[in-house]
């Protein structure tokens, strides 16, 4: 085979082994919001109150927010794809369980399970990723398209599974993070290269057990504000104790000798503001899916499919965003297009405030204008933020990248997303989330 016959078929390999990494990435966030649309049939079939709406819609990302440091330690300690293939085992297992559940309990014991095989599985695929992609520019230009596959990911949740719950049921919507978590098993041996273990570090148990409990105890505290008082115990006890433990946690990684999160990890200025931005926009667009779809359907009275119709424009304006993203970093730079990611966002997400919410205004203006311009921004931002987020990582810890990338990505539509649920009104949240936005886009922009 001569030298370009081999270069292509290396580089088909490639594409091949992103397809595949990509497609596991974009179910794991689909998972996150496929509940979303069906959320008010499932909460009529159980019985259920708001209180256990919210929860049942955060169990998913409250595990995955609590695991993925460890499952990103995990990845660099075993092995990229002996990592990614454990995790899709306990995805699918927990995909399978969820539309057997008879109640309540069984459903969030499954999304529970399902979050914490995508823990494993987020930071074990960009530990391949990287295998795959070993040149620093070619792994740049993976993570400025990978970036945008969450927001991609969270859209097509809400379309699809507002489609298959009206057709079928909102128990179908688990069908598809089964099937792509068993055929992405099938498919690992032969597309994604094998990743060398680091027997050399330690697991650090006592700061992934700290960072485990802390992260889904205080999330849980603050999930649960939507239904209790600040000043209940039900909020304060996990809130105070998620906190303490964190505190902890933090303490004790500055005098590890191998900490599963070195506090100079953080401490980049750009890498923080990175994850703060894709902390907002992933709150940013949950909040918005989970606030229309409950707005639409109960104070406009449409149907799931009028819903997730609605939501197409989104979509189409998302893709678009997506695919420019990559040239316009490699123009204008990833901190550029993160900050004007940013303040479209921000538009959006304040449009949608004052005129989305607004039971008697017509669709083309009180909600279109903010279902392009927030998924065009967020997208942007995502891009832009995941190239910050990883710049510079020395490949040994490419799955603690990971781990934090993910982290941040969970932390905005679960413990932001709670806390910015409490300021009030729907319009109110959406607003404020918006403005948070906007300043950390003036941030990033002033960072060099």
């Amino acid at each position: 085979m001569t030298a370009t016959g081999a270069a292509r078929v290396a580089t088909m390999r490639q594409r091949c082994a992103f397809a595949l990494l990509g497609s596991v990435q974009t179910t794991l966030i689909f998972t996150l919001a496929a509940i979303a649309v069906p959320l008010p049939r499932i909460g009529r079939e159980f019985d259920l109150e708001r209180a256990d709406l919210i929860l049942l819609s955060a169990a998913y990302g409250l595990t995955f927010a609590g695991l993925v440091l460890f499952g990103g330690r995990l990845a660099d300690r075993y092995g990229g794809r002996r990592a990614l293939t454990s995790g899709l085992v306990l995805f699918a297992a927990a995909s399978a369980a969820a539309p057997l559940a008879p109640g309540i309990g069984a459903l969030l014991a499954a999304r529970f399970a399902q979050g914490a095989g995508a823990a494993l599985v987020a930071p074990a695929a960009m530990a391949v990723l990287r295998a795959v992609f070993p040149s620093p520019a070619a792994y740049g230009r993976a993570m400025a398209t990978w970036g945008g596959l969450s927001v991609l990911g969270a859209t097509a949740g809400n379309l699809l599974s507002g489609v298959i719950s009206a057709l079928l049921s909102w128990r179908w919507t688990f069908a598809v993070p089964l099937v792509v978590a068993i055929a992405a098993l099938a498919l690992t041996p032969r597309l994604l290269p094998d990743t060398a273990p680091n027997r050399g570090r330690t697991l650090d148990l006592p700061g992934a057990l700290l960072a485990t409990a802390g992260i889904t105890l205080a999330g849980y505290g603050l999930v649960v504000t939507d239904a209790r008082p600040w000043s209940s115990a039900g909020v304060l006890v996990p809130l105070l104790g998620g906190t303490a433990l964190l505190a902890a946690f933090w303490y004790a990684e500055g005098s590890a000798c191998d900490p599963l999160l070195p506090p100079r990890f953080l401490l980049d200025r750009r890498r923080a503001l990175a994850l703060t931005a894709i902390a907002l926009s992933a709150c940013g667009t949950a909040m918005t899916f989970v606030v229309l779809s409950l707005h639409l359907q109960q104070a406009r009275d449409w149907s799931q499919l009028q819903t997730s119709a609605a939501f197409v424009p989104f979509a189409i304006a998302l893709i678009a965003s997506g695919r420019a993203a990559g040239p316009l970093i490699g123009r204008y730079g990833a901190g550029a297009v993160t900050a004007a990611g940013l303040g479209t966002g921000a538009a959006g997400l304040v449009l949608l405030a004052f005129t989305g919410l607004d039971a008697h205004t017509w669709y083309a203006y009180g909600l279109l204008p903010g279902l392009v311009l927030l998924p065009a921004g967020t997208a942007a931002s995502f891009a832009g933020a995941a190239v910050l987020a990883t710049e510079g990582v020395p490949q040994q810890q490419t799955g603690l990248a990971g781990g934090v990338l993910n982290t941040a990505m969970e932390f905005g539509p679960t413990v932001l997303f709670a806390v910015l649920l409490t300021l009030g009104s729907d319009a109110s949240s959406l607003a404020a989330t918006g403005a948070a936005l906007a300043v950390v886009a003036l941030l990033n922009h002033r960072t060099k």
